[in-house]
This record gives C-alpha cells, structure tokens and sequence, in this order.
C-alpha cells in the first residue's frame, strides 16, 4: 500500500495539500461513531468510500429533515466528503469486490457486531493481517468482543446509562437524565481517529498494520475522568446529579439574569474578586464564608441565593461581555440557532457552505494543511460505477454486478 501523500513532495509554491491526501479508508461503519471517524479523515484529505449494505446506512433513514435530493440531514451530518458503493457482503461475489478495494486501502473502519467479519472470512486477525500487512483495522463496537458484555450491541444512550453518565446528569428531582447529544458515540468517533492516526505513525516505524479498538463503553467510562471517577477513587462517596454545577467548584452553575440565564466559571479566588467587583457586590469577596475556593464549596446554598439576587438586576450579554472582558469566564445560555448564527461561529468556520448546503466546520485547524468540507455526502451507490472501473472491471462485470445484486446500480 502506498504512503499517505507527504506535504514535502510538493513543488516549492505549489499550494499543500491537506494532511491526510493519499491515505486511503475504507468505510464499512454505520450510524454515528464510525462514519464520524472517517468523516474526520476525509475533511483532512483522505480518499474514503463509504461502502454500505445494498439498503444502504441505516442513518439514511433516521429523518426527516431531508434536503432537495430526499437525503436526511442525520445521514449528511456524518458522510460528507465520500464516495459511495452499496455491496452485498453476505455474498460471496460481493466480498470478492471488497478484497479488491483492500489491495489499495490504508485503513479499514468497521463496526459490525464482533464476530461478523469473522463469519465473513474477513477478520483480521484470521485473515486481513496476513494478507494486508500494512492494513489499519479499526473496529467500533459497543463493548468490545469479549469480556462480561463482549459480543452485546450497544447505542449512545445505553453506553451513557451503563457507563455512570447519566447517573450524574439532570438533577436530584428529574432523575438519570440522557445527554442531549450523543456524546460518547461522538468522542467514540474521535478515539477510533485517533488510534488510526497512531497505528499509521506506528506503521512508518515498522512497516506493519495493526488492529485498533474504540468502544463506546470505554469512552463513556472515559468521560467520567475529572472530576466523577476521580473524586470516587479518593473519596469513595458516589457522585450525585446536581444539575449544572460542580462537585468541587463552586460559582460554576447555570443563573439567571435579568432576560435570560447565563453560566458562571469562576474557579479561583481573583476571577470571583472580579465577579464581584462586576455586580457592584465587593461584600461578598470579603465575606469569610466565600473566601476561598474550599468555603465557597461548603456555603454553595448561601452564595447561590446572594448571586440570584444580585444578577437579576443585570441584562444577560451585556453582564456576560463585561466579565469576560475581566477575565471572568460567563456566557449566554444560547439555543441552537443562536450559537449556529454567532458571529463568532462564522468568524472561526465553523459553520460552512458546500454545494449549497450548510455543514459544521473544521474543528481542528492545521495552518499549513487545513482540512475543509469538500462534498456532499454521497447518494446511495452514486460511485460504484467509478469505483468498479478503477478496480479494472469493464462494463459487462460491472452490468453483471448490478443485475445480480451484489453491488447496488448508481442512482439514476
């Protein structure tokens, strides 16, 4: 397999390509945490097809809202920036096409329930490894293949509820609340790139592939880092669900303002002088019960109801801009479309157009090699003609393919 495409072969004042140009991933993944993986890789340059079973991701079907071509916008939110053919792998033809495209892949994303690319002849450990050296094999599953939950299916919000998240979120009296995003199939999607990233560092060292594992029980697990597992290891008392404020850190919680709630961050002693020096409210700096961090924490009621009263006289961004500008971290509690239409959002790309449509941006920003969108995500089969003929096949193969099933025609 070919070396991803280095920045320091390109001819002096040619422009650069993105990070990750000729790297090629084959995504077999469905839903969230896997396509986020490869979306990842392909926003940096990566060649990656996206190949589905011949109904196609079952993340095409979780809408609407659809766009004018009737995709939803689940589906597109995942898929930019790939190509696209629906195969049959339960097939004996269409495996045969699969090991085709692996001659020339890097990496391989998959996240089937363990054991099914086993029962395809397609394991790596059993096959792929020794016939793919070089191949990156990262699997996303939802605990793993073995062990007590080994083998069992797994979603976000099971993963939230198994793993203690939602045991902390919500409050005393809403009971285990679920995080409003799936988070853990999120950072799931950026463990798995990250191991890809590894194991391809390791590779130029050693010349050799490997497996890479990301779960979404270890990530939910994971999350539970500072301060909840941490404070458990020390302390041995079970967190509880507080709503938005902190075990340890106290203002940091949800207010409200005079038209709207705004969050506090006020985490040691000269960023809560400021604060009250802002709402005009320096008694409570000088206060013994909210001198420092630790008493702040043991009269968090007290100073809760001082800071009600105090900040209901404040407009929301108006206060939040002042504390900023003082070094206080506060901001608006926006919904959605505001945070979306922030200038700051469209300042830092982060909302984007492609092909007429809007996308989130980039997150992480490379200033030599920067990723960007660069396609809309594909229609069900919209390269397999593409992709068939590069493998070398003619159009009577690939008429048959089609006829027969085993790769789903391009849409019309």
């Amino acid at each position: 397999m070919p070396e991803p495409t280095s920045p320091t072969r390109t001819p002096p004042g040619a422009p650069l390509p993105r990070a990750l140009a000729g790297l090629r991933v084959l995504d077999l993944s469905r839903v969230l945490a896997g396509p986020q993986c490869a979306q990842m890789l392909a926003d940096h340059g990566a060649t990656v097809i996206k190949v589905e079973p011949p109904e196609g991701d079952e993340a095409r079907r979780i809408g609407p809202p659809l766009d004018e071509r009737g995709e939803c916008a689940y589906f597109a939110a995942l898929n930019r920036g790939k190509r696209s053919i629906a195969l049959d792998l339960s097939r004996a033809a269409g495996r045969a096409v699969l090991e085709r495209l692996l001659d020339s892949a890097d990496v391989l994303i998959e996240n089937f329930l363990p054991g099914t690319m086993e029962k395809w002849g397609l394991g790596y450990e059993t096959t792929l490894a020794a016939r793919h050296p070089r191949l990156i094999y990262c699997s996303v599953s939802g605990f793993g293949a073995d062990g007590p939950l080994g083998g069992l299916p797994g979603y976000d919000a099971v993963a939230q509820a198994i793993s203690g998240l939602m045991s902390i979120n919500g409050t005393p009296e809403s009971g285990p609340v679920r995080l409003g995003v799936p988070v853990v199939d999120y950072l799931t999607g950026y463990n798995a790139m990250v191991g890809v990233l590894l194991a391809l560092a390791a590779r130029g060292c050693t010349g050799a592939g490997q497996r890479v594992e990301a779960t979404l029980f270890d990530t939910g697990l994971a999350l539970l880092l500072a301060p909840h597992a941490s404070n458990w290891f020390y302390s041995g008392r079970i967190p509880q669900r507080m709503g938005s404020s902190h075990p340890n850190i106290v203002p940091y919680d949800c207010y409200s303002a005079a038209d709207g709630p705004i969050f506090l961050g006020v985490v040691n002693n000269g960023q809560f002088a400021r604060l009250c020096e802002c709402v005009q409210r320096p008694d409570l700096a000088s206060d013994p019960r909210f001198a420092d961090p630790v008493t702040r924490r043991e009269h968090r009621d007290a100073l809760r109801a001082e800071l009600e009263r105090t900040l209901a006289r404040h407009p929301a961004a108006e206060l939040c801009d002042t504390l900023m500008r003082r070094g206080v971290p506060a901001g608006v509690v926006n919904n959605v479309e505001q945070a979306l239409t922030h200038p700051h959002a469209l300042h830092r790309e982060m909302v984007v157009q492609a092909d007429g449509h809007r996308h989130i941006g980039v997150p992480v920003k490379l200033s030599a090699t920067p990723g960007r969108v660069a396609s809309l995500p594909p229609r069900l089969s919209e390269h397999a003609d593409g992709i068939l003929a590069e493998l070398g096949l003619g159009a009577a193969d690939r008429e048959t393919l089609y006829r027969e099933g085993i790769v789903a025609p391009p849409p019309a």
